[in-house]
């Protein structure tokens, strides 16, 4: 079983004809978007710094003004993308989803 049927199988049945081929392509589209939509919020997600301050917390360490806010403007950006991406995703998964639904196709 390759791909593509793979994929042609998770689609709701339609009858063969014009209003299936627009539906599975459209369907298709929905899916190669929210696979890029998901590997785009997986790579910023790692690319994050972590939260902790890891051994330097327990040193007591403290850290200048500079220090504590040189990097701020670059993780609100990592930040703002991610929820863009995770958006995005859950709204091309909410549409795949009602277009799921058989009498959206006049089935």
């Amino acid at each position: 079983m390759n791909f593509a049927s793979f994929l042609f199988n998770l689609l709701a049945p339609l009858p063969s004809d014009g209003v299936y081929y627009a539906y599975r392509i459209v369907s298709l589209v929905l899916i190669i978007c929210m696979g890029v939509a998901a590997l785009a919020a997986i790579v910023l997600v790692m690319l994050q710094p972590g939260n902790s301050q890891g051994i330097d917390a327990l040193g007591g360490s403290s850290e200048t003004f500079y220090g504590k806010n040189k990097g701020k403007s670059t993780e609100q950006k990592l930040k703002m993308w991610t929820l863009i991406c995770l958006s995005v995703l859950g709204v091309f998964a909410i549409v795949f989803f009602i277009l799921q639904i058989g009498a959206i196709w006049g089935v």
